[in-house]
């Protein structure tokens, strides 16, 4: 990853950081990582978190229209 500093705005540059590795999910995995997870509860919030991906799909994806004959 590479963040470019444009006019020595560090501020800035920090902030564009911070904001790719919350897409990247760096800051979820370290929270995930710094406690021991049993195999079954793993299973569980993957379980979890795909039922939710596939909800946030379905919320936009475009429904369907009728083809007229």
């Amino acid at each position: 990853m590479e963040i470019k500093v444009h006019g020595n705005d560090i501020e800035r540059a920090l902030k564009v950081l911070k904001r790719e590795l919350q897409k990247e999910g760096l800051f979820k995995e370290i929270k995930q990582r710094s406690f021991y997870e049993k195999p079954s509860e793993k299973e569980k919030r993957k379980q979890r978190e795909a039922r939710k991906k596939r909800r946030k799909a379905l919320r936009f994806k475009k429904p369907l229209q009728a083809v007229k004959k």
